[in-house]
């Protein structure tokens, strides 16, 4: 049976940033959101922030902020650019079966919301090599490995930063937050859904005006997300053509929501 399309009042775009400590603001660290008939996604500053001036967040501040949001507000679909899981050669050598179980591992090796990612890096046993790559990113041609640091385009210190952050969310939400694909491909009535996303597939869909790059991408995230819920097509994106045993690898090693 085919699931029905989830309806969601609220889309948000978050270019995310491993840099410096989790409580340093950072410029790369933007969020946009949109609701449907917005013309284009706003601009999400912290609060103080006055309104011609850039935004910053630090990582803290911003899932304190999500936080706050999606305790109180109607379904929301977010996208954030860094990956939500690892290869599956990195699950089996490690003994991790399931997401869950991946997701508390991480954060115990790599406790990033105390510390710049940097801090844990040497001879931490919890890595890998730059040429594992997960089955969603064998799908396209620019995603790189989450652990291919210290290069132009790399998501791996942003993982390394967000996962933990991640970890901070669905501590806090419980169920109101679906965590996709790991939750399953379809999210329940009224929940919250976020998912991983490649800034680069929508971004040259969009003039960027007076945009900075970072600003760019969470901005081409929201409005795409936006765009979709809008026009009913959500599900597709939601439900990429997988056959069996490529959905049971995408449920422990996550998608990137718009590869289909």
């Amino acid at each position: 049976m085919k699931s029905p399309t989830p309806e969601f009042a609220w889309c948000i775009g978050i270019d995310y940033s491993g840099a410096g400590t989790p409580d340093q603001r950072q410029p790369g660290l933007q969020a946009y959101a949109a609701q449907p008939g917005d013309p284009e996604p706003e601009l999400l500053r912290p609060a103080g922030t006055p309104a011609k001036r850039r935004a910053r967040w630090s990582r803290n501040a911003l899932t304190d902020a999500l936080i706050e949001h999606l305790s109180k507000a109607e379904p929301t679909i977010i996208g954030i650019d860094h990956a939500l899981g690892f290869p599956l050669c990195y699950l089996e050598r490690n003994g991790l079966t399931t997401w869950p179980q991946f997701l508390g591992d991480f954060v115990a090796h790599w406790p990033t919301t105390n510390d710049a990612v940097e801090a844990f890096r040497a001879g931490n046993p919890r890595s890998g090599q730059a040429s594992e790559y997960r089955l969603c990113e064998r799908w396209t041609s620019g995603a790189k490995s989450v652990f291919q640091f210290d290069v132009q385009g790399s998501v791996a210190k942003s993982t390394h930063a967000g996962l933990p952050q991640l970890a901070r969310l669905r501590a806090a939400l419980g169920d109101q937050l679906h965590v996709w694909p790991f939750d399953g491909f379809a999210p329940k009535p009224g929940q919250h859904l976020i998912a991983e996303t490649f800034p680069s597939l929508f971004r040259r869909r969009y003039p960027q005006a007076t945009r900075t790059a970072d600003e760019q991408d969470a901005f081409a995230v929201a409005r795409w997300l936006n765009e979709r819920c809008a026009r009913g097509e959500i599900s597709m994106y939601l439900h990429p053509p997988l056959d069996v045993a490529e959905q049971e690898r995408a449920r422990l090693e996550g998608w990137i929501l718009g590869v289909i």
